[in-house]
């Protein structure tokens, strides 16, 4: 394969989602996790974690147990990694990450390439930057405010939560937030604002907060979005608008992706400089 060829590799990673043996049938929603977790580690202050890097390869990070399950998206995107060895696993993981959203009927996302792989583990950022999911607002605000987004785009991120379910013996918490977890829509919304939901402890003892019929979840960081009242008012407005959802998502997804990313000789010099700082 030619090297450069990013229309190829789209087309290789569309190949592995459909998966029959694993969630849903569909490996797109744990794709767009590790898209998202691979770049959620910056920190704006200091300049350090994000995309570029891959420091997901190394044990230190790998290890942190918000990125438990996560090796099942890694060993995926090693087989279309085998076949495109050019490509950085930064801009892998990231692509796949766009790709996956589109192929689930999401919003095209801007994406360029320019990553690299970090060669050991000494600029692994620390763990316990990503999001805390038994955390209320005020956590959520500190670590996305770290990384440099406002409430609305905290809100707008949120609805990736459309896609997936969560296990038991990753997160603590188990079940899918929408019935259909494999198809993006703005449903997430809707569900937070009209369904009834219900505190109980899971077959694990964790407190989440289930439906009438127990059949679908949330998360107190998905509630956290109603009962605060400036994010509740984008919860409203996406329930009420797929379209303006669908826009907001596509760019704060898009700049999620490029956080931590450094592209030129210049900027690569200030990548050193901050990294002196972990």
């Amino acid at each position: 394969m030619a090297a450069g060829d990013y229309m190829a590799v789209r087309d290789a990673i569309k190949k592995i989602i459909p998966q029959s043996s694993y969630d849903d049938g569909s490996a797109g929603p744990v794709l767009v996790r590790l898209a998202w977790h691979a770049s959620g580690t910056y920190d704006k202050k200091s300049g350090t974690g994000g995309s570029n890097g891959s420091t997901m390869r190394y044990k230190l990070e790998a290890s942190d147990e918000a990125n438990n399950g996560l090796e099942y998206a890694r060993n995926l995107l090693d087989l279309v990694r085998q076949q495109f060895p050019w490509i950085s696993y930064a801009d892998l993981w990231t692509l796949a990450g766009v790709v996956a959203i589109e192929y689930m009927g999401g919003p095209k996302i801007g994406w360029k390439p320019g990553r690299v792989d970090d060669v050991d583990e000494q600029y692994v950022p620390p763990n316990g930057r990503l999001p805390d999911a038994t955390q209320g607002e005020d956590h959520i605000r500190s670590v996305f405010y770290r990384m440099g987004f406002n409430d609305q785009e905290i809100v707008a991120l949120s609805g990736a939560h459309n896609l997936g379910r969560c296990h038991a013996d990753r997160s603590g918490f188990e079940g899918p937030w929408v019935p259909m977890p494999t198809r993006f829509s703005n449903t997430y919304f809707k569900l937070l604002l009209r369904s009834r939901w219900h505190k109980r402890k899971n077959s694990v003892g964790v407190e989440q907060y289930n439906d009438e019929d127990n059949e679908l979840m949330m998360l107190p960081t998905d509630m956290a979005l109603v009962k605060d009242p400036k994010f509740r008012a984008w919860v409203e407005r996406y329930a009420d608008d797929k379209d303006l959802f669908y826009r907001d998502f596509a760019a704060a997804f898009g700049k999620l992706l490029e956080l931590g990313v450094i592209r030129g000789p210049e900027d690569k010099a200030l990548r050193q400089y901050a990294r002196a700082k972990l």
